[in-house]
């Protein structure tokens, strides 16, 4: 069996116009927050499958966890041939309403569970300079291999935070902590990597960030979209681009002021903004290939 490319998540281009909804308990936040209270998980499906429904047709890449709709998305087959399906493999150490504090391996994955139709996994990695530090590179590398071996594709999902004793001392420093934690991680060899924007998106420094962004990354990458606020997603991925990214893996920049309201909102509010984005990519993205 020959190896998989990323063109199976990609645009005819190169570039990568990938839509998450793997979200879990910070979804039932978000609705919470949305005024609509904390939803039961029928609700949550609902929402990923109607988010699945409107924006699959449109994207090149459609992220999604086990435990909310992924049965449902290979039994309908929602997506269509040219939106490859990339599954969250990451187990979740959350406290309600809280943040993701650490992450392990999915034990479904490491038993070898089903991924008929299944293109890529991914996993999210909380990267800190603490102790922890060596055990989270030691768990990418098992991820990263575990997916080689079933046969698909591996996407590295890093979010830096700081320690403590950094915010306690001024020490913490956000670009340099996703510049860092690109140079320990990418070098691992994902198929794919995924980076938080630099300064959350602000404009100042922005291109500037993405290129020193770009000269620490080991093969393809594409910028997520958690942080930055959605008028300024835009901005972020075309300086991403520019600098050298293959495109983007987002969901909150699609959907967020969406959660609690009308589904029809999806076609009214995500689809144009979706539309947008991939008009960036297919303009100004590194094709993956220039990148590995």
């Amino acid at each position: 069996m020959s190896e998989p490319t990323l063109d199976a998540l990609a645009r005819p281009g190169g570039g990568l116009a990938m839509v998450a909804m793997d979200q879990r308990e910070s979804l039932r936040t978000m609705f919470d927050a949305a005024g609509a209270g904390r939803p039961p998980d029928d609700v949550l499906t609902e929402f990923k499958l109607a988010v699945a429904r409107e924006l699959g047709p449109l994207a090149s890449g459609f992220l999604i966890d086990r435990h909310y709709g992924f049965d449902e998305l290979r039994r309908e087959r929602l997506l269509p041939d040219g939106c490859g399906l990339i599954l969250a493999v990451d187990a979740l150490t959350q406290e309600d309403g809280g943040p993701v504090e650490e992450t392990a391996l999915d034990p479904a994955f490491t038993a070898n569970s089903d991924l008929d139709g299944v293109a890529a996994v991914k996993l999210l990695i909380i990267w800190r300079r603490d102790e922890l530090r060596e055990r989270r590179v030691e768990l990418a590398r098992e991820f990263i291999a575990r997916a080689r071996d079933r046969g698909v594709l591996s996407v590295l999902e890093p979010v830096v935070r700081a320690t403590p004793a950094e915010l306690e001392n001024g020490a913490w420093d956000l670009n340099a902590a996703i510049v860092e934690a690109a140079r320990e991680l990418s070098v691992l060899g994902p198929s794919l990597y995924k980076a938080q924007v630099p300064g959350a998106g602000e404009p100042a420094g922005l291109a500037e960030a993405c290129q020193e962004l770009d000269a620490a990354v080991t093969g393809p990458w594409v910028v997520l979209s958690q942080g930055v606020p959605q008028d300024r997603f835009p901005a972020a991925v075309e300086a991403a681009c520019r600098a050298g990214a293959s495109g983007f893996l987002a969901g909150r920049a699609l959907w967020s002021d969406v959660v609690g309201g009308p589904l029809t909102e999806l076609a009214a509010r995500s689809a144009p903004r979706l539309r947008r984005l991939t008009e960036v990519v297919d303009e100004q993205a590194t094709p993956w290939w220039e990148k590995k």
